[in-house]
C-alpha cells in the first residue's frame, strides 16, 4: 500500500503513550493500534484533526506517500 502511517513514530518523538491519544481523541485503544499499524482502510478527518491537534503536528507527519510500484 503507497500510504504508509507514521502514527507510531510521532508518538514516540512526543513521548506520547497511545492510550492517552486515544482518550484525547475519543476512540478505543483498540481502533488506534488498528491506525498504527495501517490496518484502516480510512480515517475520520475529525478524528485526524484531533490527533494532530494532540499531537502538534499536521497530517504529512502522521501519513507518507511511498510508491511501491516498481518503475
Amino acid at each position: 500500500m503507497p500510504i504508509h502511517v507514521r502514527l507510531n513514530v510521532v508518538l514516540a518523538e512526543r513521548n506520547v503513550k497511545s492510550k492517552e491519544l486515544a482518550e484525547y481523541v475519543g476512540i478505543t485503544e483498540a481502533n488506534l493500534s488498528l491506525l498504527k499499524q495501517g490496518k484502516v482502510k480510512g480515517v475520520r478527518f475529525d478524528t485526524l484533526e484531533r490527533i494532530c491537534a494532540y499531537l502538534k503536528c499536521q497530517p504529512g507527519d502522521l501519513l507518507r506517500f511511498e510508491d511501491d510500484a516498481p518503475a
